[in-house]
């Protein structure tokens, strides 16, 4: 017994040795990188000021004033958190608010606000789908809903990356009377694409599948006012659920689930992810709250978004450079390679940008990437710049810019 119990902890470790992103770590230490400032769109780490490129703060309002004075407001009133589940003795009432607030702009009777995003995203699975259910995601969802599947129990079945045909194939072999779930990301974060959700609505309407869409990516980004990818495509009485973030647009951190009363009231009741969860700290929720307001009054930042986002892509598109086609302010650069994508990486890193290096299994094979996200801060000049160190880091691994 004592030779087995010996053999199965050095199983153990050979796992974690051999894992991948492990040795990458060890070796180039891409990652966990401690910022110790933050002003504007600028950030110190190890010492130097640079340029962030990979943050997913969209609209720029973590450090807007009206934000940041809501939180602090909060910290007076509230303390700096309600020390327990919504269930149970957390639930504060700018917890009610901020649910009220977000259910009408999204355009749903009900939300729930939870602790993490990730939890949202998992919950909204687990705590709906069951045994016996069909549960058809798409294979780039985030592992937050991956998650969420497999503690469901449910039957996962999967269609190729926005393949609206894959999709129907694999619903018409389904049989009729299973109970279907259809689960997808809003924008995909790796990849920057859109869902095709007039596709997926119509086709649950057709085969009377339940459909959940994680928007997390897509609030503040797309749609009226940055309601949303349901709202860009007209669908919110389509879809579901909707399921988001406030660590993003919202410059808090948190998440959302958003749909009927009745749907809002029995994830309450049948959620773990809810119960056993703390509440969000009512000055997260209270910037959250902020944020939302000014989004709805301040439309300027959604407009120097995509402004932004399309001046950079001409940037991308005058270098040569893959960007997968991404519609979205979420921009992949890929090389390929886990090497290249590294030595980019680290070619920036030095010429003063912060970015973030996605690599297999986190993305599909060959499609090794550098991760960048445009901001309503950035301004021209930085976009020109980091346009300049790519090229500098292309000609660093062999690769001849389009242009020069």
């Amino acid at each position: 017994m004592l030779s087995f119990l010996k053999n199965q902890k050095s199983a153990v470790r050979l796992r974690i040795e051999g894992d991948v992103t492990t040795k990458l770590r060890l070796k180039y230490d891409p990652y966990y990188h401690s910022v110790t400032a933050v002003d504007g769109i600028h950030v110190t780490a190890e010492g130097r000021q640079m340029v962030m490129m990979s943050s997913n703060e969209y609209l720029g309002l973590s450090q807007h004033p009206k934000v940041q004075e809501a939180a602090r407001e909060a910290i007076l009133k509230w303390g700096t958190s309600s020390c327990g589940s919504r269930l149970a003795n957390g639930t504060r009432s700018i917890h009610c608010e901020l649910e009220e607030e977000l259910a009408q702009f999204l355009g749903k009777e009900a939300c729930h606000v939870i602790v993490a995003g990730y939890l949202g995203c998992q919950g909204s699975l687990a705590g709906i789908a069951q045994r016996g259910d069909a549960l058809i995601v798409d294979k780039s969802i985030h592992s937050s809903l991956w998650d969420g599947a497999i503690i469901s129990g449910a039957d996962i079945e999967r269609f190729s990356h926005d393949d609206m045909d894959s999709l129907a194939e694999l619903l018409a072999k389904l049989e009729m009377k299973q109970p279907k779930i259809i689960a997808v990301d809003g924008i995909y974060s790796m990849e920057g694409h859109m869902a095709s959700i007039p596709r997926i609505v119509e086709l649950a309407k057709e085969y009377s599948a339940f459909t959940i869409v994680d928007d997390a990516h897509g609030f503040g980004v797309l749609g009226k006012q940055g309601r949303g990818i349901v709202d860009h495509f007209n669908a919110t009485k389509d879809v579901d659920l909707i399921v988001g973030s406030l660590s993003k647009s919202l410059a808090s951190t948190g998440g959302f689930m958003a749909g009927s009363k009745a749907l809002i009231e029995y994830m309450r009741s049948n959620c773990r992810q809810i119960i056993f969860s703390a509440a969000v700290a009512p000055s997260q929720a209270a910037a959250s709250l902020a944020a939302l307001k000014v989004m709805q009054t301040e439309p300027q930042h959604q407009e120097r978004l995509w402004e932004n986002t399309r001046y950079y892509k001409k940037i991308l598109d005058d270098l040569g450079l893959d960007y997968w086609n991404s519609p979205t302010p979420a921009v992949p650069i890929v090389f390929g390679e886990l090497e290249r994508a590294y030595y980019v990486w680290k070619s920036l890193w030095e010429q003063g940008f912060f970015t973030v290096m996605s690599v297999s299994p986190g993305v599909p094979v060959g499609k090794d990437l550098i991760r960048t996200a445009i901001s309503a801060l950035h301004t021209k000049e930085q976009l020109d710049r980091f346009g300049e160190a790519l090229k500098n880091a292309m000609k660093k691994i062999g690769m001849k810019p389009k242009n020069g």
